[in-house]
């Protein structure tokens, strides 16, 4: 006897809280652009930023 598929698949929501891989792609771009903004920074004022804002 051959086994059926189904023929209809399923909607799912996507999780809109906790680690999912739109959370995660979006942390990851935040923080390159964030790394990109500090080195642009240190490269246009001659410091680096904690010293810039005098924690350093």
């Amino acid at each position: 006897m051959a086994m059926l598929e189904p023929t209809v698949t399923p909607h799912r929501d996507r999780p809109r809280f906790g680690f999912n891989e739109t959370a995660e792609k979006l942390n990851g771009r935040l923080a390159m652009l964030a790394f990109v903004t500090l080195i642009a920074f240190e490269l246009t004022t001659h410091e680096g930023f904690l010293h810039w804002l005098g924690l350093v």
